[in-house]
């Protein structure tokens, strides 16, 4: 078996490579509902940018409004719906790179969030069973 290193080339010239963009372990994919919080997020040049906090949804149009991201520092960054690419079970990939992802700002107080509470009981479905503030 030759030798490259005599000639000065690398035995392995994609080693290094490989090394520093070591795939992504992302699972199965799954609907944007299903992320749970804690799942790792990268950017799209596959580069780990942190952690899912929270997912917001637009409930009335069942769209995702985007994804609340808790960097490495513990700062919050919002990613809108439209920079989210895909979602894993055990990934979030943007479609922007990790730099980017970096310059995100972070998510906007708004109003409360309610969604409707099911009535267990007759009494309960006859007064409307009511909202439950998130």
């Amino acid at each position: 078996m030759p030798s490259f290193l005599a000639s000065g080339v690398s035995e392995y010239p994609a080693t290094m490579h490989m090394l520093l963009t070591m795939a992504i372990d992302e699972g199965a994919p799954i609907h944007y509902t299903a992320v749970e919080r804690g799942t790792a997020v990268y950017g799209s040049d596959e580069v780990r940018v942190g952690e899912v906090d929270d997912v917001l949804d637009n409930y009335r149009e069942h769209i995702l409004d985007g994804i609340v991201i808790v960097d490495d520092d513990g700062k919050l960054r919002f990613a809108d719906g439209p920079e989210v690419q895909r979602t894993f079970q055990r990934a979030v990939i943007l479609n922007i790179t990790s730099e980017e992802a970096a310059q995100l700002p972070p998510p906007e107080r708004g109003a409360g969030m309610f969604r409707p509470r099911r009535a267990r009981s007759r009494l309960g479905r006859l007064f409307g069973g009511g909202w439950k503030r998130e």
